[in-house]
């Protein structure tokens, strides 16, 4: 059992008001919130070690350069990937995925090849395939869902033929809460010869990563939505694979030598690290891994699922015309809703006035919201510090907030 009590202390920012009302901040699928101690390990960076990395013979270089490498070896730990060669870092899953669609995408694609992504994609799983097809006729072929937001599997088999190159799917959706069966999805491409790159961006926070175990190609997850700093991502991949790719940008650090006539780049993994990373945020990655593992990241998906069956549950009793988006088994802690016909920026701005944090809008996945027929959902979604007596003020301004509507 977590004490919820004692963990909000850990979150300064739970205690504003908005509008005089207690925040309930329920947008963490978007990004969490951050812990002190992540917060100091931040402080602690600029303060007491700010020195670039790699570079340096002096004192605060080398301990910067360390802080940064043990997190490093941290995150090979977390996903349980081979080895800390194949922890790229990155400025979040956005660039994780562009990097792979750039480098593996552009080197090894050609014109008349096919990937497989899925209708539940974030933007940021399409928009950098799509960039490829600028370079090479390339063909998008998109999984479909099922009424309750699981993935079509049959309609998944049937899309590989003798030019599918490559899969790019999301392990849970950020706005159906939907868990896909991303073992089943790796095990069926890799019968054809294709890879895989898994987005992990919503499911790292809540769901116990083996790499192994899935047997992911590619894997990519963000800092900012596991209680950890903003602009600081991860993309693992396998050494074969990386080893063949080019390099996703030019300049320092990522190479061995550099002259006029030729240059030879760096080892895995500073091959795809040019430049100075965000080694302060990385360091502070390390002590948020800390900060999920010492709660236990299966407590915490108890205490979210709890919250989630709690509040589904309720608002599908207690608010007339309540339609809620994605009821798969199994889900991430987030409800997509609306209510009746009405407009989700309205109840999310109505919401805010009462205190209550959600998101309105497509949420990056414009693709869904044609699939489901709507414009845009409400979303709320849940974190570990957030509290039952939360889940009521939700409720309460849902019934208040609707009525007002109608």
């Amino acid at each position: 059992m977590l004490d919820i009590a004692k963990i909000r202390k850990d979150y300064p920012i739970l205690d504003r008001k908005i509008y005089n009302r207690p925040l309930v901040y329920l947008d963490n699928t978007a990004t969490s919130q951050t812990p002190a101690e992540v917060v100091e390990a931040i402080v602690s960076g600029y303060t007491r070690t700010k020195a670039n990395v790699h570079r340096g013979v002096h004192t605060l270089s080398m301990e910067a350069t360390e802080l940064q490498e043990s997190a490093r070896r941290r995150v090979k730990d977390f996903i349980n990937a081979p080895s800390y060669e194949e922890i790229i870092f990155t400025r979040g899953t956005t660039e994780a995925i562009n990097l792979v669609a750039a480098s593996y995408g552009g080197a090894f694609l050609r014109d008349g090849d096919e990937i497989i992504l899925s209708v539940m994609e974030h933007h940021s799983n399409i928009v950098p395939w799509q960039l490829l097809q600028r370079k090479a006729d390339i063909k998008i072929r998109v999984i479909p869902i099922k009424d309750n937001g699981e993935l079509d599997m049959d309609a998944y088999k049937a899309l590989f033929n003798e030019h599918t190159r490559f899969v790019s799917v999301c392990h849970a959706s950020n706005v159906l809460g939907t868990v896909n069966p991303v073992k089943e999805i790796v095990a069926i491409a890799h019968s054809h010869g294709v890879p895989v790159l898994v987005d992990g961006a919503q499911a790292a926070p809540h769901i116990k990563i083996d790499v192994q175990d899935i047997d992911a190609d590619f894997y990519a997850f963000s800092a900012h939505k596991m209680y950890g700093p903003a602009g600081v991502g991860v993309l693992f991949g396998k050494r074969g694979l990386l080893e063949i790719m080019p390099p996703y940008q030019g300049g320092g650090e990522m190479i061995e030598s550099v002259s006029f006539e030729k240059t030879t780049f760096a080892e895995l993994p500073y091959k795809f690290e040019a430049g100075t990373p965000d080694f302060i945020g990385i360091a502070a990655l390390h002590k948020a891994i800390n900060y999920i593992e010492n709660l236990g990241i299966e407590n915490i998906a108890a205490h979210e699922h709890e919250l989630l069956d709690y509040t589904t549950r309720r608002m599908t009793d207690e608010i007339p015309d309540m339609r809620i988006f994605g009821t798969a088994p199994g889900k991430c802690a987030i409800i997509s809703f609306l209510v009746g016909n009405e407009h989700h920026y309205d109840m999310g701005m109505l919401l805010d006035k009462l205190g209550i944090a959600v998101r309105t809008g497509h949420h990056c996945a414009q693709p869904l919201m044609q699939a489901l027929g709507v414009e845009g959902v409400v979303r709320a979604s849940f974190a570990v510090y957030n509290t039952r007596e939360e889940c009521d003020l939700f409720l309460n301004a849902l019934h208040r907030v609707s009525e007002m509507l109608r």
